[in-house]
């Protein structure tokens, strides 16, 4: 399975902040914003990733990041030129997703609950069927969103972007696992009335072809976009009421790359001691000494 998180845009509503940098750079609480799509992926397993972005953000994404060895992973680059729609990720990422099925998570979006990587797993044995998978979360204003409606028999029945009159509350969320066919499907979409190639559009052609599955993030799972100033508040204030609370940090990666067996010990504290000294590292450090604890018990 190979992982693109889109970074792209221009963050226009985040002007002047993002004048200089790209959105998904900026803080979300006490980590960078891309930390918490790309954590999503390395949880469920995904280890060769791209990230497209803007052609004049691609080296702040590697000054940060680098190769991914830091985390056990693969990273690479791709530039997108203008913001074109969702499912030119797979256009552009075409070459790095060759015959593989594909997740495409947007880098804006922040997924926190227990079982998501599990249920990320799942839609990856949906993708080897030939079948695609979107995740779909309740909300209180479905017309700013894609929106999918059930039949009685909680199937999918209709998906449509930003309706007038929606048909449920459920709206689509950024995160989408899809078959090998994605890339080919994606040339397919002809663009919107705004110019854009539509991922609604593309989901449709799993629905229509009965291969579309909706995995239902209930109300034990939280998902956060960070478009506006409100919003970036309210993520940053959901993460640091967590961390606080229950002395852990979501969206670690070398963290959760350690309890993956992505990187040993000595990387993670390798890693750590390359932060310097600050309360993010302490706290990397501190599962290091967990880890060992662990093995010398084994």
């Amino acid at each position: 399975m190979k992982g693109i998180i889109l970074a792209g845009g221009t963050g226009s509503r985040l002007r002047p902040a993002t004048l200089p940098i790209s959105k998904q750079l900026l803080p979300v609480y006490d980590k960078p914003m891309i930390y918490y799509p790309l954590s999503v992926f390395v949880q469920a397993g995904i280890r060769d990733v791209l990230i497209i972005t803007r052609p004049e953000e691609l080296e702040m994404f590697r000054k940060l990041l680098g190769d991914g060895s830091a985390f056990g992973i693969s990273l690479s680059y791709a530039p997108q030129a203008a913001p074109n729609g969702l499912a030119e990720a797979f256009i552009i990422g075409e070459d790095f997703v060759g015959n593989s099925p594909a997740a495409l998570i947007l880098g804006d979006n922040i997924f926190y609950g227990e079982g998501m990587a599990q249920m990320c797993r799942n839609a990856f044995a949906n993708a080897e069927r030939n079948e695609a998978t979107v995740f779909a979360h309740e909300v209180a204003d479905p017309e700013r969103y894609g929106v999918v409606s059930f039949d009685n028999s909680a199937k999918a029945q209709s998906i449509e972007e930003k309706p007038l009159a929606p048909k449920s509350n459920w709206a689509v969320t950024g995160l989408y696992i899809y078959d090998q066919n994605v890339c080919r499907h994606a040339r397919s979409i002809t663009p919107s009335k705004r110019g854009e190639l539509e991922i609604t559009d593309l989901n449709r052609i799993y629905l229509d072809a009965g291969a579309l599955n909706v995995e239902r993030l209930g109300r034990g799972f939280a998902w956060l976009d960070t478009g506006t100033f409100d919003s970036l508040h309210e993520a940053s204030s959901f993460v640091r009421t967590i961390e606080l609370r229950q002395g852990i940090k979501i969206a670690c990666l070398e963290e959760i790359a350690l309890a993956r067996g992505f990187i040993t010990p000595d990387q993670a504290e390798a890693g750590a001691k390359a932060l310097g000294t600050n309360e993010y590292a302490a706290y990397i450090m501190k599962r290091v000494a967990e880890a060992r604890r662990g093995h010398q018990a084994l």
